[in-house]
């Protein structure tokens, strides 16, 4: 058997078994390269572990470990508490910031299952309680995340930027970007009108009415009441405590010295973020570098809210990419994306080759992982690209969007994320049903229009 059959078919085996048993893609990834690697083309185990992406790998760590930071000092609980009150009563606003705030949070380096089991269970919430469609929130929230996932300095978009790099394709950064981000829009708009957004605009609540049940205030946080005479929250209750008593007016001062602390944290680590984005983009150097050293400096300056934040690293998503970026080039070295891509070119025209592989991207990944496919779909579409007959930028954003807009998916994290934090206005049977429904439209129609939007005006 040939060794492009070999790898095809470990390919293929690698995302059933990864879809089928809980085991992480990755773990299987250096398995099949392994195998591969050394009984079909003769490699040693030196040259097949050259394949990870070790740039990719420094890059995942040090953007999750930063991101990790934000989440443990509050950044986070900050851009969302500040972006909800931004709203005042407009209801039919709340859908739309629970959108804009993923966005940021996976634009910034958050892994979008990550950025949708923190915002996924506040939106869900809202809508229980004013009474919002649920589909309608759910799916702004996933969309919203896949809007902001190639950016830059995120997850999908370093891999994706990556990829293209090691494959001598024109790199164009932020053209990726707005491809995700402008298509994902578009769809959060028809979502918005289908489902009821034009109902909520005539809806506007009292101040009184409007708060969120998640983002009570705290003691310690920036805004918490600190004068002597609010309530002292010990254990749970909200009794009264006079500022003569006891100790009361020294723990007072020390909460209000938290808070400030506290709060210098949360700014210096938006500055940090900022900081990051202009090293890697304005002076072009490694993100991930840029990214450890931001994390370093500030854990220096607050140790103590720092605390497990190596433990929240992305280790699972970074063993994924490390397995599949090794099994990536055993791929290659085969002769794989060569095959498949020639393949495709051969499908009467190239730009219905094109289409073929968006459909595969889509199908796969809403069954597998996202962050698993890309690596692997790029190098395919290359014999398509250098026929010169279809832009590479193109091409790629449309495979990019085309596998990652499924992740509405029940069956992929972000979508189960939204089933699992239901409000209880609606059973869990129907919401999956609902859910379940809308994925099923979005992967028969989402490659054919990402298709028309991006490959077609490019198609010469």
């Amino acid at each position: 058997m040939s060794p492009v059959l070999v790898s095809i078919l470990a390919l293929v085996a690698l995302f059933v078994v990864g879809t089928v048993l809980p085991i992480n893609m990755g773990a299987l990834g250096f398995v099949a390269a392994w195998l591969v690697g050394m009984y079909s083309l003769g490699l040693t185990e030196r040259e097949i572990i050259t394949g990870m992406n070790g740039d990719l790998i420094l890059t995942l760590v040090g953007v999750t470990y930063l991101f990790a930071i934000a989440r443990n000092n509050g950044t986070v609980d900050l851009i969302v508490r500040a972006a909800v009150r931004a709203v005042g009563g407009r209801v039919a606003l709340i859908p739309w910031v629970m959108f804009a705030v993923t966005a940021v949070l996976t634009a910034i380096g958050a892994a979008s299952p990550a950025a949708c089991a923190i915002i996924g269970p506040i939106a869900l919430g809202f809508a229980g309680r004013y009474r919002i469609n649920v589909l309608m929130m759910g799916m702004m929230v996933v969309h919203g995340a896949q809007a902001g996932g190639f950016s830059p300095i995120s997850i999908y978009g370093v891999i994706t930027n990556s990829v293209m790099a090691e494959n001598n394709l024109p790199v164009n950064e932020l053209a990726i970007f707005l491809a995700s981000l402008l298509f994902n829009l578009a769809i959060a708009i028809v979502l918005f009108f289908v489902l009821g957004g034009r109902q909520l605009m005539s809806r506007r609540l009292g101040r009184d009415e409007f708060d969120d049940p998640t983002a009570d205030e705290a003691p310690g946080s920036p805004t918490a009441d600190v004068t002597p005479t609010s309530p002292a929250l010990v254990d749970g209750n909200a009794n009264p405590a006079p500022a003569a008593s006891g100790g009361t007016a020294t723990e007072t001062r020390a909460d209000a010295k938290s808070a400030r602390r506290r709060f210098a944290d949360q700014i210096i680590t938006l500055v940090a973020f900022a900081a990051v984005a202009v090293i890697a983009l304005v002076f072009e150097k490694n993100i991930g570098f840029a990214a450890i050293t931001a994390a370093v400096i500030l854990t220096a300056l607050f140790p103590k809210e720092q605390k497990g934040a190596i433990k929240q690293i992305a280790w699972p998503t970074v063993l994924l990419v490390a397995g599949v970026s090794c099994f990536a080039a055993i791929l290659s070295e085969a002769g794989a994306p060569e095959a498949v891509g020639l393949w495709a070119a051969g499908l009467g025209t190239v730009v219905i080759g094109a289409l073929v592989l968006c459909y595969v991207g889509g199908i796969t990944s809403a069954f597998a992982s996202s962050t698993a496919l890309l690596p692997i779909i790029v190098p395919i579409a290359i014999p398509l690209i250098a026929t010169g007959n279809v832009g590479a930028v193109a091409v790629v954003a449309a495979l990019a969007v085309s596998s990652t807009i499924v992740d509405v998916s029940p069956f992929s994290t972000n979508g189960a994320l939204m089933v699992a934090n239901r409000p209880d206005t609606i059973s869990e049977e129907k919401y999956y049903k609902q859910v379940l429904y809308y994925s099923v439209l979005v992967t028969l129609a989402g490659p054919l229009l990402v298709w028309a939007a991006f490959v077609v005006p490019g198609w010469n």
